[in-house]
């Protein structure tokens, strides 16, 4: 193959010729600086090259040097509490190299560290016949993740030379001899294409919630293991906070972190708290199960658009050792963006609101190749990928084309409300336009698994917060005095609801995370006040006397989210103090 000559000069984007038996998405060394390019378009002898670092003094006439291979990324121990930039190069090495914290155009540096030493136990003996997939040994590369080392895809036949040891990520660690006698070397490293899915034997139905420990998500609108989710919403509502909060408490193994186009601060966030922050799950650093992609964006616009598909790569590897994965996409609009940009300078046409034609197919072929798999190889092993984007539409807008896109493709919907984050009600959530697929499901399973009616009280709750919405139109038109009292009841639980139980504070130790078996106990006791004073009000009682009567144990029902005792007393002493204040308040006959 051929090196190629510049011919002009449009941002990211290069057009070049001279290139011999070039092909779509060809990774090549653009310039006399070898800036990262990737090819992806010919018409002719033009071939249109996408450059993922700032192309400015870059020139006509310059040499383009394809490898004629895709755009990949290595994948192997060293992966965990990394940060990467949007074409996986480990943003501190290449700090070192520039020698400022402005990175070098045309750095080279590896992905993976080819000077730290990890310990390899193998789990197969030499002479054993191994497939792809086929798990042949481990690296404890944390103190909570075991790092398989997997034969690649293409490569079968009999292992020799394995033995256990301490290597570098770049020596030999087997040979595989084939069929026809052929031997074969292989290091820890794999690389992988970036917008090809890894390969796996078979896709599973989700059936196992994901529980985050965010409140108004676990009990109004769930997502599973291997679900899609968007998080659409205005600016200031609160869609990092959210992505953030995921990927600190969710229960899953990996969680791969893609500031793709954010602003610096909100990953500069990320880098200060997650190593301080212990997972509840482990007792272990987050940061030990995290790795990070910081596009933010002063990078190329271009460089966002691979960090997407640099991300979900690398979830899809730790997929197939048996893991559960979280991705977070912050943000996707930023991503469509980039998108837009190149479209315009290839000049295409373009669709709604200037966006390719094929923004949809693309943002579906990025969310489908999340879900519960099977993977190849041995032994049996099944992980997870739960995709989460968050979607920046303009002005909260979301009949704009990103979000609607998403819509189609994603099971479940968290609408961001900007009126709510006025009141500084968070996460902004709106429980009325807010939707999830996945709730018959993992309610029955919750239900299960705390054996409790778990579908019922989701039921109740949402009822109530429906009821609450009518209401408050009638309370703004004649006022809240023309209520009956069974409906004013209704707007007191409902308030309660949304103060004591949606509302959630990110930034205090104790309610920033609410395990499951919290949450039932939470929510049974806001029910049980509905439930008991609606036969109080039954008995005779007037709704005004219940609520003077009973205004310290809603004020406790209020505070439950600062319990840190998760057992039974704390809650049952309120149930306790309910009974013993509507009892009050039908002894006084309503005089408080």
């Amino acid at each position: 193959m051929s090196n190629g000559i510049i011919t002009s000069v449009s941002g990211p984007l290069v057009v070049a010729e001279g290139i011999d038996h070039a092909k779509i998405r060809d990774l090549c060394y653009v310039g006399e600086q070898g800036l990262v390019g990737e090819i992806i378009q010919i018409r002719g002898k033009n071939i249109y090259i996408q450059v993922y670092e700032e192309t400015s003094m870059v020139g006509p006439g310059e040499p383009v040097v394809p490898t004629g291979a895709p755009l990949s990324v290595e994948l192997g121990p060293g992966l965990l509490t990394g940060m990467f930039d949007g074409i996986q190069r480990p943003l501190e090495k290449l700090a070192e190299v520039s020698g400022t914290s402005f990175l070098d155009r045309g750095a080279q540096v590896d992905s993976l560290d080819r000077d730290a030493v990890w310990s390899f136990k193998a789990l197969v003996d030499n002479g054993t016949q191994v497939e792809p997939g086929d798990i042949i040994g481990e690296v404890p590369e944390t103190a909570t993740i075991s790092h398989k080392i997997m034969v690649p895809v293409g490569v079968s036949g009999t292992i020799q030379n394995l033995a256990d040891g301490d290597f570098h990520v770049a020596d030999t660690l087997y040979q595989v001899t084939n069929d026809k006698g052929n031997t074969t070397d292989h290091t820890m490293i794999q690389k992988s294409p970036i917008r090809q899915g890894r390969t796996f034997k078979s896709k599973q139905r989700p059936d196992r919630p994901l529980i985050t420990g965010q409140r108004v998500i676990d009990t109004l609108f769930p997502v599973v293991k291997g679900g899609a989710a968007t998080v659409p919403g205005p600016f200031g509502a609160g869609k990092t906070v959210v992505q953030h909060q995921i990927a600190k408490w969710a229960d899953v193994d990996i969680v791969v972190y893609i500031g793709c186009g954010e602003r610096g601060n909100e990953m500069t966030e990320v880098i200060d708290e997650f190593p301080k922050l212990i997972d509840p799950h482990t007792g272990k650093s987050i940061m030990e199960r995290t790795i990070l992609i910081a596009n933010t964006s002063d990078m190329p616009v271009a460089a966002r658009e691979a960090s997407i598909y640099t991300g979900i790569t690398i979830a899809e590897y730790f997929r197939d050792m048996g893991y559960s994965v979280a991705i977070m996409a912050d943000s996707t609009s930023r991503w469509a963006e980039a998108l837009r940009e190149i479209s315009g300078r290839l000049e295409e046409m373009p669709g709604d609101e200037g966006y390719p034609a094929y923004l949809g197919s693309r943002l579906a072929e990025y969310y489908e190749r999340a879900g519960k798999v099977t993977a190849i190889g041995s032994p049996n092993r099944q992980g997870d990928i739960t995709a989460i984007g968050a979607v920046s539409p303009p002005g909260g807008d979301t009949s704009e084309p990103v979000t609607q896109n998403t819509m189609r493709v994603a099971k479940v919907f968290w609408g961001l409300d900007a009126s709510l984050s006025r009141r500084r009600h968070f996460p902004a959530i709106n429980w009325l336009t807010s939707y999830s697929l996945y709730s018959g499901q993992v309610n029955d399973i919750v239900g299960e698994d705390l054996n409790i009616e778990w579908p019922a009280m989701v039921q109740e709750t949402r009822s109530l917060l429906a009821d609450e919405s009518e209401l408050e139109e009638i309370v703004r038109l004649v006022g809240v005095e023309s209520l009956s009292d069974s409906d004013r009841l209704k707007l007191a639980t409902a308030g309660l609801i949304r103060t004591a139980y949606l509302q959630q504070n990110a930034y205090d130790d104790v309610d920033t995370f609410t395990s499951l078996q919290k949450q039932a106990r939470m929510l049974e006791n806001i029910l049980y006040f509905n439930e008991k004073a609606k036969e109080t009000l039954n008995y005779g009682a007037s709704i005004v006397s219940i609520l003077r009567g009973t205004v310290e144990v809603r004020e406790a029902l209020g505070r439950m989210k600062y319990i840190e005792i998760e057992d039974a007393e704390p809650y049952d002493t309120i149930k306790e103090n309910i009974d013993a204040a509507l009892v009050e308040v039908l002894q006084s006959g309503g005089e408080f």
